[in-house]
């Protein structure tokens, strides 16, 4: 049987100077592309860095450069994939455009294998400040989220949690300043992970629902109280619900519900988008949605609560 050709596409994006030339570069250094048969790499801006060329050469690399958004068409990928039949297709792409630009054009037989972004560690703050959704748009196809130039007076929990928060597949590292990683980034928690019953503040549910599933292992029967609205999922049965809240992540066209499943004897007495103050117990469940282990809730009490002061949470 015919099978349909498909060719890996591996996507870096990332601001000007977020270092994700120099990231290109030691990858081929590294002799991660040196087998295989044509290859190409596709350039959307020209920043202080370039690739040296006789890399290029020796790693079978052809160039192309677009420089401007509106070059990178369905047409103009077509037209390098029937010239070039590559085998392998890098993109530097430029994090002030679309990506889905460029997905969009992508010919049938090209295929995601991986998404790197790369961050300058010392803008990201300015840039979520002022430019908030195309920082963390960024983190949409990103496999690796790569936090470069960082000290260790910066608020790198707060940038995993962001990112994360944008991307909850993404594995997040931080690279110093002086080039070593720093995989021990941990949360500040805004509650006490030891109490009997963990009591979860309405502006922190973003916060728990992230490290919930960034650290499910630890939270494995403890008990939480946390005020909730109640959504009823159409293929849970009777005793489940979902109590969760509306969480922005960048922007109001973001806003998304996020809860866990929750069994429940009276679950199918509560009323779609009701409050509730939940009591539960914390287990992990395999997830057909997410194809890995995911957080599932116990309930001990579902009472009726008033509304929280403020309807949206955040990830910060």
């Amino acid at each position: 049987m015919f099978k349909k050709r498909e060719v890996p596409i591996y996507i870096f994006t990332g601001f000007l100077e977020s270092g994700k030339t120099s990231f290109i570069e030691e990858v081929l250094k590294e002799g991660q592309f040196e087998e295989g048969g044509n290859k190409v790499l596709i350039v959307c801006e020209e920043g202080e860095v370039e690739i040296d060329d006789e890399l290029l050469a020796k790693s079978k690399f052809k160039v192309y450069t677009f420089e401007d958004e509106s070059e990178v068409t369905p047409e103009k990928l077509m037209e390098i994939e029937k010239s070039d039949r590559p085998e392998t297709v890098l993109v530097e792409w430029n994090g002030m455009w679309d990506e889905n630009t460029l997905i969009e054009a992508f010919p049938d037989q090209w295929m995601i294998a991986e998404g790197i972004a790369t961050v300058n560690a010392a803008t990201y703050e300015d840039y979520l400040n002022n430019m908030k959704m195309l920082m963390l748009n960024q983190f949409n196809y990103a496999d690796l989220i790569v936090f470069n130039r960082c000290k260790n007076e910066m608020d790198l929990a707060g940038f995993k949690r962001t990112a994360r928060a944008k991307n909850r597949g993404a594995q997040v590292i931080f690279e110093m300043a002086d080039g070593t990683i720093n995989d021990k980034v941990k949360e500040e928690l805004p509650y006490d992970i030891n109490a009997p019953v963990i009591e979860i503040a309405d502006d922190d549910f973003g916060i728990w629902y992230l490290d919930c599933f960034d650290n499910i292992d630890k939270y494995v029967g403890k008990v939480f109280k946390f005020k909730a609205v109640v959504y009823k999922p159409k293929k849970g049965g009777p005793d489940v619900f979902v109590p969760g809240r509306f969480a922005m992540t960048c922007c109001a066209e973001d806003i998304q519900f996020v809860g866990f499943p929750c069994r429940y004897e009276g679950a199918s007495e509560l009323k779609e988008k009701q409050f509730v103050m939940v009591t539960a117990r914390f287990d992990k469940a395999m997830s057909k949605t997410y194809g890995e282990e995911a957080p599932v809730l116990y309930a001990e009490s579902v009472e009726n609560a008033e509304p929280a002061k403020e309807e949206v949470v955040y990830f910060q």
